[in-house]
């Protein structure tokens, strides 16, 4: 029974793939940060590990208490990760920081944590959930967008650095999924962004009303959807690169390649 560690599996991407790959017969160790998720989690027959991305001795205790449970882990499935929303102008040094703590930093130590283990078995799969918004910006999403950019870049990079290796990298791109991201993104934005003294007091209130919403943007799947590409991306002797899911994404992929920047910049300044 081969084991795969998935992160942030409270709600959303994250548990639907945790959920997909324990009925699959995979070993699925999945985490989240509150006591009240890690309960949920058991109850669903898991073996869950407290992990709070944005802190190192987190990180740290969780893979040592993951190597108490299991001698070898064949994956890693990083997904734990929140938008901060939010104009770049309004968006402070220290929320920033915040982001990429969660976003990138704490991924990066993971993923430097699982690799030994994995390089002595010389097998392995490192799976990031990646975002549309890891390879084009959007107006007020700037931090978020940084973060994921960040990410593609550290993938792309480990993906050389490693191809003498039988440990495989993918990114999974998906577009607008069903999940609380917009609820959290919303709670961030509240949290870090004074709103009422900006540049942006109009779009923010396009914004706001879009995250407070509840209603499901066009062309949004559900989480299955990024499941069925992590089962590729583990499975298969040779998985892609890159699994761009939703139509959005695949549209802005096409679009990126053949039209000129400014063009671009049109259409998504209108996104």
């Amino acid at each position: 029974m081969k084991s795969v560690l998935v992160t942030g599996c409270s709600s959303g991407i994250g548990l639907c793939i945790a959920l997909g790959l324990q009925k699959k017969g995979y070993r699925v160790f999945p985490t989240a940060r509150t006591n009240e998720d890690i309960k949920k989690l058991q109850d669903l027959g898991f073996e869950p590990l407290v992990l709070d991305l944005s802190s190192s001795s987190s990180i740290k205790a969780a893979v040592f208490k993951l190597y108490e449970k299991t001698s070898n882990i064949y994956a890693l499935i990083n997904n734990g990760a929140y938008g901060q929303a939010g104009a770049l102008e309004d968006i402070s040094r220290e929320a920033l920081e915040k982001q990429f703590q969660s976003n990138v930093f704490g991924w990066h130590e993971l993923t430097n944590l699982v690799l030994p283990k994995m390089r002595i078995c010389d097998q392995g799969r490192i799976i990031y959930i990646s975002s549309v918004l890891g390879f084009v910006a959007l107006p007020l999403r700037g931090s978020y967008v940084a973060s994921k950019f960040a990410i593609e870049g550290l993938v792309g990079t480990l993906r050389l650095e490693l191809s003498n290796t039988n440990i495989k990298f993918c990114v999974i791109q998906p577009g607008p999924i069903e999940s609380k991201f917009r609820q959290n993104a919303f709670k961030a934005f509240k949290e870090n962004v004074d709103a009422s003294n900006s540049q942006y007091t109009k779009q923010y209130q396009s914004m706001i009303e879009r995250l407070q919403s509840g209603k499901n943007v066009k062309f949004t799947l559900p989480p299955e959807a990024v499941l069925k590409s992590a089962i590729h991306a583990l499975e298969s002797k040779s998985p892609k690169n890159y699994y761009r899911v939703t139509f959005p994404t695949k549209l802005f992929a096409m679009l990126g390649n053949i039209l000129p920047s400014k063009w671009m910049d049109f259409i998504l300044n209108r996104s």
